[in-house]
């Protein structure tokens, strides 16, 4: 069984155990439906933090969960250098070129726009917060218009055990915090966002044509 097939089992299930929870506002599917994209392009994402190096990791974790939903995936690497040979090398450009002229340069049926707002680690009394957040934007290659959007922030603070002992734990406390403040690990974060952002229902990506799913999840998207 997949991720994604297991994420949405999942949310069936907290569904039917909260009854009357508020869930967020489903996404309006009518132009998805209409665009019925086979194969999607993963351009470069667009770095709103201040880590440099956020780009590279994050689009490393997005291709298998959109592959997963039954969709075609561009390498993104490949990807990434063929629009630099393009003269599009900067991430903010490539959000601003015409959806239908960037699909066309790779054939593809949409256009899968990232921006990463969030990518940090905030040390506060003696633990540290690892946070993510990412905007996704799915962009029909005929209309140019967007046709999914979705929105997830992930956040992550080791959990200290204690021992009885008020100053060991205070002392294992600060060590661990300084450990993940100096070497946070936000690719379990980043994975996890990409996952429930394509698979969340009433929210995320409807199974593709390469899903055994295909336009069988209708009652959940």
């Amino acid at each position: 069984m997949t991720t994604s097939a297991k994420l949405i089992i999942a949310f069936g299930l907290v569904l039917l155990t909260t009854g009357c929870a508020t869930t967020p506002p489903s996404n309006d599917y009518t132009q998805f439906r209409q665009a019925d994209p086979r194969s999607i392009l993963v351009v470069p994402v667009v770095n709103r933090s201040v880590d440099i190096n956020a780009p590279d990791y994050f689009l490393s974790t997005i291709t298998r969960p959109v592959a997963e939903r039954g969709y075609y995936v561009f390498p993104v690497n490949l990807t990434k250098h063929l629009l630099e040979d393009d003269g599009l090398s900067d991430a903010d450009l490539v959000h601003e070129a015409d959806p239908k002229r960037v699909a066309e340069l790779f054939g593809a049926d949409s256009v899968l726009y990232i921006t990463i707002d969030r990518w940090d680690a905030k040390y506060v009394l003696l633990s540290t917060t690892v946070t993510v957040k990412f905007n996704y934007s799915l962009k029909s290659a005929k209309t140019g218009e967007e046709i999914w959007h979705s929105s997830e922030t992930m956040v992550y603070q080791p959990q200290n055990n204690s021992t009885g002992n008020p100053l060991g734990d205070l002392i294992a406390a600060a060590v661990s915090a300084a450990i993940t403040k100096a070497a946070p690990n936000y690719i379990p974060l980043a994975q996890q966002a990409n996952a429930l952002a394509v698979a969340r229902p009433h929210r995320g990506l409807p199974a593709g044509p390469h899903s055994a799913v295909y336009k069988k999840d209708m009652n959940l998207f």
